[in-house]
């Protein structure tokens, strides 16, 4: 396992694409946490305010428990994705260093990371359709289909 300089720099740039990734979903777990945040203070503030049984209240609040919903898998998906990643920067190294061939894995696990950043984005953009909704709801008196 004696490596040399002229080896490990190609190994680094290899793993370099994963740490992107890595840095890419980490920006999305955090715009989705707040979102989640905001979702979920909301939802408390309806839910104790003056008059927390009317039909638009009641509605709206329904929708925040689904954006919540929809929020906590998107999450878990980005996560999952990023675990992913960082197996597949685990898999490069081990392939290199210890001279496997672990193609199969590397690309099993690379593709695991996308459907889960590309099923993450899904929901994502379910959760802004909802959070519209919402909108749409509070404003009703003032909003024109």
């Amino acid at each position: 396992m004696n490596i040399s300089n002229l080896e490990l720099i190609p190994m680094l740039q290899t793993a370099i694409g994963p740490v992107i990734l890595i840095s890419g979903v980490g920006l999305l777990l955090l715009t989705m946490t707040n979102r989640l945040g905001r979702a979920i203070d909301r939802a408390r503030i309806l839910a104790t305010g003056p008059a927390p049984h009317q039909k638009h209240i009641e509605a709206e609040v329904e929708i925040l428990w689904k954006r919540a919903q929809i929020l906590r898998l998107a999450i878990l998906l980005a996560a999952t994705s990023a675990l992913c990643a960082a197996l597949l920067i685990i898999l490069i190294f081990s392939a290199a260093l210890f001279e496997l061939q672990l193609a199969w894995p590397i690309a099993t696990v690379f593709v695991g990371a996308m459907f889960c950043l590309s099923a993450s984005l899904i929901f994502f953009i379910r959760d802004i359709n909802h959070a519209l909704e919402a909108l749409k709801l509070e404003l009703h008196p003032h909003v024109v289909d």
